[in-house]
């Protein structure tokens, strides 16, 4: 067997508990795993001090000197053991707040030790609490230099496995390695991009024999991590090039031809004929389209998603398009019937709303080839909605829908049509290329003729008076607004008072508007009402909560006040803002926050005032808040976590894996040829026997 395979429990000093421990905490059921797990961050204990050279400012402390005396303080939980520790050249307090009994145990007055930790100043004294002590070694001993500290959980401290304990497992663990470790990358990936070997790059990971080394080796597990993300995502991508076949949308016809010369709402912008274009290559390739068309917006993506049916039903096929809400299905719905209201199209809507004896009409005409397009929500993808002939499928707001839900269009006709999924959050490139690395992407980025920049300000909540002025003189030249609270499933009950309160205090000071306001627990009908009445202009301020930020379209709101502004992330004020601006008058949106920010709260305002480039907030957002579990990693295609890299700060490292990932499958899509069978190994190990998610887009 695979040395790397062996159970952790054999690792020496870990056992059957411990090795319950690992596999429940941080997910370690191997001795390959432990190696796999790294280290957060060094401290240099390079260094030793003086206790008269202790200030406050210090992060850690490495110190030699005994002990003169132990004294316990307080009772019961506030208990405390405190030691008096000096070297000769003053003293410090060690501090322990649990474990009192053992510590007292174990560490004897006047003995030589090395201690280490953090100090800090109470009651004009240093004092270090939970340090690590060691009996110090000898007279001439050297302190070691780089020193690892890993990630731990509460329940790994309760059982003994704290960082220090880790970094022992991890010496047992290369203590069982009889030789050195196998490669997990081919000889020439390794020479063209300088990579040190990996036994060399773990061993260094653990127990750094220098910074440059260290450095080093952080550059090797990264490249390899991000290039197996690339490798697994194009591999999977050209297979499903290779394999699947796609209708042939080989004309354009009269739907396509009548709509552009008599219907077209404005003239469409250069990115999106670059768009249609790009989708129209795919459609006619042969091979299956699954493509991401990324637009902020109004940048038009409902219009080229619109083109795109018309020319599926110029080739003899069906077209559906699945939206994440009853109230933006039913606007979709309204638009297309309203822009191809003369044209000889058959548009049907199907959401959970609909009537059951409507539904059977529905059901019929749909599988008699007699409905061309039909607008829905999940209600779409039921058992009983069975299509003639489906071609092409448009899904809006992607991440609205589990990779299961969308699996379900796949099998509405014999063989899967075309897919193109439309999201109006731009994703970064970075983020692109590992979460939906598998889809090809297009990008609106150019607003249509007319639209005007939505104007972005920051003003503090102790000042309205003015704000609500402005507000007042927008409606008076005809105009809506939203005022929108936050809603944060902690806070549900609190929030909702303030939507509450919010809406009283507009209606005191607005007495002659008509004010609705809506919320994620009211029911369809009640929200449908609330904004049929905004649409119709019978209401002309919302008040409401982040319900409205997915595609509701009312041209003739100009103002946005986002309330609390500094509890929403970056993408989603960029959505919010998104919901005015949709005419041709200027508009406005204005985030209203307490005077006290913090520097990052500040810099999204800062952001938002700044740029209306939905890239460039996406970019900023993802530094800002770090990756962290990458949206839907469990839908994307992503077979295993990032445990090293950093999609953020490793940019340059994933587009270098890309290229090399890419000239690999393009010369050896299957990984076949004896040089890449390492590679083949290894992405086997790494997916396990997890569900390729990747194979629905």
């Amino acid at each position: 067997m695979n040395i790397l395979q062996t159970d952790i429990q054999f690792v020496p000093g870990v056992g059957p508990k411990r090795a319950s421990v690992l596999n429940k905490e941080i997910d370690i059921f191997t001795l390959e795993d432990l190696l796999r797990y790294y280290p957060y961050r060094y401290v240099d204990r390079s260094r030793l001090f003086y206790v008269h050279e202790i200030e406050g400012s210090m992060p850690y402390v490495q110190l030699k000197g005994r002990i003169t005396a132990f004294e316990t303080f307080g009772e019961g939980r506030k208990k405390r053991l405190v030691a008096h520790f000096t070297d000769g050249t003053g003293f410090v307090d060690l501090v322990w707040f649990q474990g009192i009994r053992f510590i007292g145990s174990k560490y004897k007055v006047n003995v030589e030790y090395i201690v280490f930790g953090k100090p800090s100043l109470f009651n004009n004294k240093y004092n270090i609490a939970h340090p690590d002590i060691e009996v110090s070694p000898s007279a001439d001993y050297r302190p070691e230099g780089l020193f690892a500290y890993y990630n731990t959980t509460e329940a790994m401290k309760r059982n003994y496995i704290n960082s220090k304990g880790l970094n022992k497992m991890m010496e047992s663990a290369f203590g069982m390695l009889r030789k050195r470790l196998p490669e997990s990358l081919p000889a020439n990936v390794i020479d063209a991009v300088k990579l040190i070997p990996l036994h060399d790059a773990l061993e260094n990971i653990h127990f750094p024999k220098s910074p440059l080394l260290l450095r080093d080796s952080e550059f090797r597990l990264k490249f390899e991590e991000l290039f197996f993300i690339q490798l697994n995502i194009l591999q999977y991508s050209a297979n499903r090039k290779a394999k699947l076949n796609g209708f042939v949308f080989s004309k354009v016809g009269d739907y396509l031809h009548s709509f552009y010369a008599k219907h077209l709402p404005f003239e469409l912008t250069n990115a999106q004929k670059r768009v249609i274009k790009e989708i129209r290559g795919d459609t006619a390739s042969g091979k299956q389209m699954n493509r991401l068309l990324q637009g902020d917006v109004g940048s038009g993506k409902t219009l080229v998603a619109l083109m795109m049916m018309l020319i599926a039903m110029d080739n003899g096929y069906q077209a559906c398009l699945m939206a994440p809400t009853e109230i933006l299905a039913s606007q979709h719905f309204e638009t297309f019937k309203k822009t191809l209201a003369d044209m000889d199209v058959s548009v049907a809507l199907l959401t959970g709303s609909t009537r059951k004896k409507e539904r059977e009409t529905l059901h019929a005409k749909l599988l008699a080839g007699e409905i061309n397009i039909l607008i829905g929500t999940h209600a779409l993808i039921e058992d009983t909605v069975n299509f003639g002939n489906l071609g092409f499928v448009v899904i809006d707001e992607q991440h609205r829908f589990g990779v299961a839900q969308r699996a379900k269009l796949w099998s509405k006709n014999d063989r899967p049509p075309h897919v193109l999924v439309m999201t109006a959050t731009p994703i970064p490139r970075t983020l692109a290329m590992t979460v939906y690395g598998d889809l090809d992407v297009s990008v609106i980025d150019e607003l249509p003729p007319g639209r005007k920049p939505v104007q972005t300000g920051h003003r503090y909540e102790q000042k309205r008076g003015a704000m609500y002025q402005f507000l007042r003189n927008e409606i008076k030249k005809g105009r809506q607004a939203y005022i929108v609270f936050p809603l944060i499933e902690e806070s549900e009950k609190i929030d909702l008072q303030n939507l509450e309160d919010g809406y009283l205090r507009i209606s005191e000071l607005f007495p002659e508007y008509k004010i609705c306001k809506m919320h994620g627990r009211m029911k369809p009908a009640e929200k449908e009402e609330e904004m049929r009445k905004f649409v119709a202009n019978e209401a002309q301020i919302m008040v409401s909560t982040t319900v409205i930020e997915v595609g509701v379209d009312v041209p003739n709101a100009s103002l946005m006040i986002i309330e609390s502004a500094q509890r929403f992330g970056l993408s989603q004020l960029h959505q919010l803002r998104g919901r005015v601006g949709r005419g041709a008058d200027q508009s406005y949106c204005i985030l209203v926050t307490p005077y006290e920010l913090s520097s990052d709260t500040r810099k999204r305002m800062e952001i938002m005032t700044e740029t209306n480039d939905g890239f460039i907030i996406a970019e900023a957002d993802l530094k800002l808040r770090g990756p962290g579990d990458l949206e839907g990693t469990q839908q994307s295609g992503i077979p295993f976590n990032l445990r090293i890299a950093d999609l953020v700060r490793d940019s340059k490292i994933l587009y270098h894996a890309r290229e090399i990932a890419e000239q690999i499958i393009e010369k050896d899509p299957e990984l076949k040829l004896p040089e890449h069978a390492v590679l083949k190994r290894q992405l086997n190990r790494l997916m396990g026997n997890k569900y390729d998610w990747g194979r629905i887009s």
